[in-house]
C-alpha cells in the first residue's frame, strides 16, 4: 500500500445562487475592488490516505464526493491525487 494525498475542491455550481460569494462579493466593493463581475466561494478537502494505487485513491475520493463530501445537487467537485509527500511522514 502508498500513501497519497487527494485534493478535492468542491464548488457551487453554475447558475445556483450562492449567498456566501454575494456577500464577499459586495465586501470586496465596499473595500473598493471594482470590477468583480462574479465570485464564487466553494471548500477545498485534502485527503491522505493509503492505497494500492493512484487510480484507486481517485476512485475513493470520489466514491467520497458522491456519498458525503459534495451535495450531488447542487454542488460539482474534481479530485486531484498524488503520491503523500515522503518527507511530511518523517516528521
Amino acid at each position: 500500500m502508498s500513501r497519497f494525498t487527494a485534493e478535492v475542491r468542491v464548488t457551487p455550481r453554475p447558475g445556483l445562487l450562492d449567498p456566501e460569494g454575494k456577500a464577499i462579493q459586495h465586501a470586496l466593493d465596499s473595500l473598493g475592488y471594482d470590477g468583480i463581475e462574479e465570485l464564487r466561494v466553494g471548500r477545498l478537502i485534502q485527503v491522505e490516505m493509503t492505497a494500492e494505487s493512484e487510480d484507486e485513491a481517485r476512485a475513493r475520493a470520489e466514491e467520497m464526493c458522491r456519498k458525503l463530501l459534495a451535495n450531488p445537487v447542487t454542488e460539482d467537485f474534481q479530485v486531484q491525487v498524488q503520491p503523500a509527500d515522503p518527507e511530511e511522514e518523517e516528521g
